[in-house]
């Protein structure tokens, strides 16, 4: 009878350590939720890809970035000089990560970390041996969208290092923290080799901002202002939240910009259709 009963008496016990372990985790989610509301922001499957917390993440979207300059790239200046060539690929990829670290007594990225160079060789290599990759991918409906993924996410995360770095280097004056100096940093970082050589001068916007430019210029801001104004006040992680949005803002443009997905165009054929009407009226 003595061992039926242990068994019996043992078995409530494990019951009740269970049943309190539960409610335990439960009353930890329920804290959860009311202290982070947002949480759900950056605990999903798409802000882990955006906030790349791996190495190989990384890597791949850096090579996304080298592999869609070198479209740009090869596609204005593929027959000039190799040197001149691969030159004009490392500015293009890496204008931003020089301009900035110089305005804010830093050292620059491709001398930084040896990730990019490795990136920028690997991309001129396979434009310069084989541009029918280029060719299948600027065609692709599926392969380009998804290089400017890529693309975007490393130019987001960019913007956003360089802000912050920016942030943490420039000394507030009139207010109580730095507001242009960290916001023109982070949109030049943005703008690629836009600027490079400094001979371009103000070439680049003669027609107005590029899109990159623009969301560049926009992302810097609101990411700037958001994290150092009483606009994330309350807000677990706000800089991990504000770099998720910004990727997504930059995903959303560049795949517009890539897609033709403007109506610019329409608008003119039916301008014109309603002055051809008028006329004939």
């Amino acid at each position: 009878m003595k061992p039926a009963l242990e068994k019996i008496f043992n078995n409530i016990l494990l019951q009740l350590n269970n049943t309190n372990k539960k409610m335990v985790q439960q009353q930890q989610q329920q804290q959860d939720a009311t202290s982070d509301p947002s949480g759900w922001m950056i605990e999903n499957s798409v802000s882990d890809f955006l906030l790349m917390p791996h190495a190989g993440i990384v890597y791949m979207c850096m090579f996304g970035y080298a592999f869609v300059h070198g479209c740009k790239v090869f596609k204005i200046a593929g027959d000039g000089p190799v040197s001149k060539v691969f030159i004009q690929l490392v500015m293009t990829c890496t204008g931003g990560g020089i301009l900035v670290p110089i305005f804010i007594n830093g050292i620059p990225v491709p001398l930084a970390n040896d990730a990019y160079p490795i990136a920028i060789i690997s991309s001129f290599l396979l434009h310069y041996y084989f541009p029918i990759l280029r060719s299948v991918a600027t065609q692709s409906k599926i392969v380009w969208p998804m290089l400017i993924i890529l693309y975007e996410a490393q130019r987001a995360s960019v913007v956003a290092k360089l802000t912050l770095a920016a942030g943490a280097k420039i000394a507030p004056s009139l207010f109580s923290f730095p507001v242009f100096g960290p916001i023109a940093c982070g949109a030049i970082g943005g703008c690629g080799g836009a600027f490079l050589p400094l001979s371009k001068g103000l070439d680049p916007i003669k027609a107005g901002l590029q899109p990159p430019m623009m969301t560049a210029l926009i992302g810097a801001a609101c990411f700037h202002l958001y994290i150092n104004t009483s606009l994330s006040d309350g807000c677990i992680d706000a800089k991990i939240k504000g770099k998720v949005f910004m990727a997504l803002f930059f995903i959303a443009v560049g795949l517009v910009n890539a897609l033709d997905l403007t109506t610019k165009e329409e608008a003119k054929v039916e301008k014109s259709d309603v002055s051809k009407v008028k006329k004939e009226s």
